[in-house]
């Protein structure tokens, strides 16, 4: 049974705040409440960077370049764009395919599909239920059990202890935008 190495989880980029401006916009440009903000785009493209450099080594050593992509839908099963769209252009950029398989709601089959990978994973997800994630990944709930709605800019990191076959936990802040915050949740 193949035990990922290293599970990276993060929140789909920033959002619009119901149906005022500014709106969400799909990558076609089209006016779209379930997709990302400009700025969400925005993280989506440096997301490719900080994941897979054209160049140089990865920006912290707590990341690796994934080899598994997975993006939730939500509750009632529909395409949710913004975590499939934050993830859209690293997938890209390596060739992966995302898998969308999982909706909200889904956190331990996700879990379960993302531990028996035989290489690393990076997970988009909806903020409320990454705790839900951390959890089903270390058996505990020792990870922080919420997720601010105003941070879309942490990477929650699982890497395997092969020795126990126990994950441990870690924040990377993305610093990737003006407002990103080097503290962790």
């Amino acid at each position: 049974m193949a035990r990922a190495p290293k599970i990276m989880v993060i929140r789909h980029g920033e959002k619009p705040q119901g149906r005022s401006l500014p709106y969400g916009v799909t990558n076609d440009g089209v006016e779209n409440t379930e997709s990302l903000l400009v700025a969400g785009w925005t993280r989506a493209g440096a997301l490719a960077v900080l994941f897979a450099p054209a160049r140089g080594p990865l920006q912290s050593p707590g990341l690796a370049v994934p080899q598994y992509v997975f993006a939730s839908t939500d509750e009632e099963g529909r395409k949710s764009q913004r975590p499939i769209e934050t993830v859209s252009i690293v997938a890209q950029k390596l060739n992966l395919k995302t898998d969308s398989t999982y909706k909200v709601g889904d956190e331990t089959q996700l879990v379960a599909a993302a531990v028996e990978c035989d290489g690393v994973v990076l997970v988009s997800w909806e903020h409320k239920h990454i705790p839900l994630i951390a959890n089903a990944i270390l058996g505990n709930t020792t990870a922080p059990q919420h997720w601010p709605g105003d941070r879309f800019d942490m990477v929650w990191v699982f890497d395997l202890d092969v020795a126990s076959g126990q994950y441990s936990f870690s924040q990377v802040p993305q610093l990737l935008l003006a407002g990103d915050l080097p503290n962790p949740i």
